[in-house]
């Protein structure tokens, strides 16, 4: 199998080489990846902003921790072009649902065709808002407290904190609660004054968010080196 343009997150990627990293899309996760998801890739490797999407064997990990909980309502915090939310809507049952939340509705609109085709649109609620009024809104109605089986995040870092205990309230015990990009291109372990003026300040909300979630007794954690690290909150009270 050829990489192309369609392959820009492997910069992302933690691994020692980009051999490997090739590697293990090619032999586990290209060949278990659905069309829509596919076309929807090659569609989003000719945007600017390609390095925002969801790397596919981080979705490929997300597929079946939500076909593992049966999840038929979710939260996604960031949707850019929907690799992601299209990944959701594919796993989850045909009557299931999901709140989408992103302040751009253009590039969520880049996918939309390719969602709509994929005959999975019905299940998508997408508000183009910033995160936080959506979710406090929610929170307002007490029906809503605890009744989400999952939420995926991966929006800016600046929030994860403030977007962790949201979710936390919304989530059910026993759901989960996925936050992306938490190794920072592997950022988190290096000095500071090595790392670019660009990165510097997500860098330090992210290993404040690392810190926080690493002692949190609510949850349980599992910090995966996926994509751009992946960080699995499964809430247990």
């Amino acid at each position: 199998m050829e990489f192309t343009t369609a392959e820009p997150f492997l910069h992302k990627g933690l691994l020692q080489s980009f051999e490997l990293t090739k590697y293990i899309l090619k032999t586990n996760v290209y060949p278990r990846e659905p069309s829509p998801l596919k076309e929807l890739r090659e569609v989003t490797a000719k945007h600017p902003g390609n390095f925002m999407s969801t790397t596919p064997d981080s979705g490929q990990l997300m597929g079946m921790l939500l076909k593992l909980i049966n999840a038929k309502k979710t939260i996604e915090i960031g949707v850019y072009t929907g690799y992601s939310l299209l990944l959701t809507a594919l796993s989850i049952p045909h009557d299931a649902m999901i709140i989408a939340i992103d302040p751009n509705k253009e590039t969520y609109e880049i996918g939309l065709p390719i969602i709509q085709k994929a005959g999975v649109e019905h299940k998508i609620n997408f508000i183009e808002s910033q995160a936080l009024p959506v979710l406090d809104k929610l929170l307002q109605n007490l029906n809503n407290e605890g009744s989400f089986d999952f939420a995926f995040v991966d929006a800016d870092k600046e929030n994860y904190l403030n977007y962790h205990e949201r979710l936390l309230k919304l989530v059910k015990v026993g759901g989960l609660i996925v936050f992306d990009n938490t190794l920072w291109g592997g950022t988190v372990a290096q000095p500071e004054e090595a790392v670019s003026e660009d990165r510097k300040e997500s860098r330090r909300s992210i290993i404040e968010f690392n810190n926080s979630v690493s002692i949190d007794q609510r949850i349980e954690i599992a910090l995966t080196p996926s994509g751009d690290g992946l960080t699995i909150c499964r809430r247990i009270r």
